[in-house]
């Protein structure tokens, strides 16, 4: 990851935290729901690692929310 990125990957996160709470769902839910290891959830809600196209879609799936709105950042 470029540290020219940091700041959107971060950003990122905090809307995955925001559908994932909207749905009231722990990070061990969401894992499991998208079928990846709770500690993928974490890294990418602190915006540490980046996420495949496979990963964003699964996500907007189970939260229930669009591509678009995932990287509409606040």
């Amino acid at each position: 990851m470029r540290d020219e990125y940091k700041d959107l990957y971060a950003k990122f996160g905090l809307n995955i935290v925001y559908y994932r709470k909207r749905k009231r769902l722990t990070q061990l839910q969401l894992a499991e729901l998208i079928d990846v290891d709770r500690s993928h959830i974490s890294a990418i809600e602190l915006g540490k690692v980046g996420v495949s196209f496979d990963v964003i879609f699964k996500l907007c799936e189970v939260l229930e929310t669009t591509p678009k709105e995932l990287f509409d950042f606040r």
